[in-house]
């Protein structure tokens, strides 16, 4: 196998070394328990983002679901973290990631901890008020892959294009096996 640092993606970075993700401890769709040690075992897409985002989060997830679909990687799954807590509740989750599908995993739980998985991942979060009282939230748009020991091995930027990221994901596959 080459070295980590000769793989080019095509719609991505994938970094020299894997990089640990943070312990957290958050709370997924079904109401249970998921932390860090929760993403081992499968390749994952973890995509931080919120249910009421009128254009970058689900045309985002729709993209996720085409690449799950098409990328043919056994066992990957997607994984989005709320921002917004407040409105997010576990059922909230639950209904809206069954509409890209049934398989995405929702994660929600208290704001700080949130706040500080986004930041050591480098994510941005920051609310923002609207006329009439409501809010919106903006972050970073970003797409993390983890390998199946729950590494973090590459970084897709927007704008994500579902075909050359599936593609990426077929040519990588056998390094993302645990």
């Amino acid at each position: 196998m080459a070295p980590a640092r000769c793989v080019r993606l095509a719609s991505g970075t994938w970094l020299p070394q894997p990089q640990p993700v943070p312990q957290f401890a958050l709370t997924d769709q079904t109401a249970r328990p998921f932390s860090d040690e929760s993403l081992r075992g499968h390749p994952t897409l973890v995509f931080f983002g919120f249910t009421s985002c009128p254009h970058i989060c689900p045309t985002t997830l729709a993209k996720l679901a085409q690449v799950k679909r098409e990328s043919g990687v056994p066992g990957l799954r997607v994984v989005m973290v709320s921002v917004d807590p407040e409105r997010d509740t576990p059922e909230v989750l639950a209904s809206y990631l069954r509409g890209f599908d049934p398989e995405f995993i929702g994660l929600t739980g208290d704001k700080p901890a949130i706040e500080q998985l986004a930041s050591k991942l480098g994510v941005a979060v920051g609310r923002s008020s609207l006329p009439g009282g409501s809010y919106t939230v903006d972050h970073t748009s970003a797409v993390f892959l983890l390998d199946a020991r729950g590494e973090l091995v590459a970084v897709f930027t927007p704008p994500i294009e579902s075909p050359a990221l599936a593609g990426d994901l077929r040519g990588i596959a056998s390094r993302l096996a645990g």
